[in-house]
């Protein structure tokens, strides 16, 4: 009698099919680990928690303006170049870009000192995945910025701090350089132009290249079609495996766990039941710790598309929606530079890849924080007492005139 092998079609979140390429020599598994080789520390745990939630939080408030379209964003990176950007905020503006972040239960030192132990952590977890995480800071030479904001970014964050000056075009290419050659050249470009009231960007890159612990069989990648949530079909490549997967399903979804190298890092791949853009808004936390939770050992068969793709996306929208406002139009930088109620942030910008096929997936992500100068050289801002005339302009009449001391809150 022959057994049934039930099977998953897993339609990824994000689909376009990449170039073939020829079947790889077989190679003896990774014996996968069990455990971190140590127990995380309290501020390690307040930092993974507070991303963890930023992460589904961002994804959320992200989808709403790209329904039916792909998306694929790095919250760590964004969270950690924020962090950095947030360890320069006071009074207002800092409580909020750390509740936006969900880092409020955590002091700066919790969070700077979490962020220092985690990158070292994450950096050496898997031998036989090339994962890399860097910040650096890039300022213009002529702004004052404190030499203690500057000299903590290099200590919690392992940034590297560089002046340059921002009016050469040569500012520009020295950025993108420093993006490109920390991702792999996946990310070539970050910054296209500097703006003449920007004086600081803050960048985290992150990179990352793992093999599956069981690859897929490359003479069983296959043409097929791949129903997008736009109503379109299109045709293809579709891999194929089986055996050794971690499997759990709810009347809501079906969701698979493919790890690489050691299992340390792995893929998991969700695919609901119903409309996408419905299940994404409603992904959180909690939905998120059930999931894995439930995983169970399972020898189902697994279909997986491969796919190729760049995206990018300007996160100030997002980021106001989700509570941090101050940041960008009324904010306390003061920890960052004497001149620090003078700074707001200009853009937080993202840019990611991904590539997927039978052998692993590689993926890269650079997020840029750009600080700017709201009070330029002739620039007007009434953040004091003033006066107020109404007149008619010809004739000199004055029809009304005011003082300002008081603004009700």
């Amino acid at each position: 009698m022959k057994l049934f092998r039930p099977t998953l079609l897993v339609a990824a979140l994000i689909g376009t099919a990449c170039s073939d390429a020829t079947t790889p020599s077989p190679k003896a598994p990774i014996e996968p680990i069990t455990a971190l080789p140590r127990a995380l520390t309290e501020p390690e745990t307040k930092v993974i928690a507070g991303s963890n939630d930023f992460a589904f939080d961002l994804f959320r408030t992200g989808n709403l303006s790209q329904h039916k379209k792909n998306v694929f964003i790095s919250p760590l990176s964004a969270s950690m170049a924020l962090g950095m950007t947030a360890n320069g905020a006071d009074g207002a503006t800092y409580d909020e870009m750390r509740s936006t972040l969900r880092l409020t239960g955590a002091t700066r030192e919790d969070v700077g000192g979490g962020y220092k132990s985690l990158i070292a952590l994450l950096r050496g977890l898997d031998a036989g995945t090339d994962f890399s995480i860097a910040n650096s800071i890039w300022y213009e030479k002529s702004f004052p910025f404190n030499a203690s904001f500057l000299d903590e970014s290099k200590l919690y964050f392992d940034a590297r701090v560089e002046a340059l000056d921002f009016q050469s075009p040569s500012a520009v290419t020295t950025i993108n350089s420093w993006v490109s050659g920390q991702t792999n050249d996946r990310i070539p470009e970050i910054l296209d132009k500097i703006a003449p009231y920007e004086v600081m960007f803050l960048v985290n890159a992150i990179y990352f290249k793992g093999i599956w612990q069981k690859q897929f069989d490359k003479s069983k990648t296959v043409d097929a079609p791949f129903h997008a949530a736009d109503g379109t079909t299109a045709t293809v490549k579709m891999m194929a495996r089986e055996e050794g997967v971690q499997y759990t399903a709810t009347p809501e979804y079906s969701a698979v766990d493919l790890p690489y190298g050691n299992s340390a890092f792995t893929m998991t791949v969700v695919l609901p039941n119903g409309d996408i853009d419905a299940f994404a808004e409603s992904f959180d936390q909690a939905k998120w710790n059930s999931l894995v939770s439930s995983f169970r050992d399972s020898n189902l068969q697994v279909y997986l598309p491969r796919f190729r793709m760049e995206w990018k996306r300007e996160l100030n929208e997002d980021l106001q929606q989700l509570g941090m406002r101050l940041a960008f139009y009324f904010a306390d930088f003061t920890r960052m530079s004497p001149r620090g109620l003078d700074l707001i942030i200009t853009r937080v910008l993202q840019k990611t890849f991904v590539d997927v096929d039978e052998e692993g997936t590689e993926a890269a992500a650079a997020t840029i924080v750009g600080v700017g100068v709201t009070s330029m050289p002739g620039a007007f801002r009434a953040d004091r007492p003033f006066l107020v005339v109404i007149r008619e302009r010809f004739s000199g009449t004055i029809l009304f005139i005011g003082k300002i001391a008081k603004l009700p809150a």
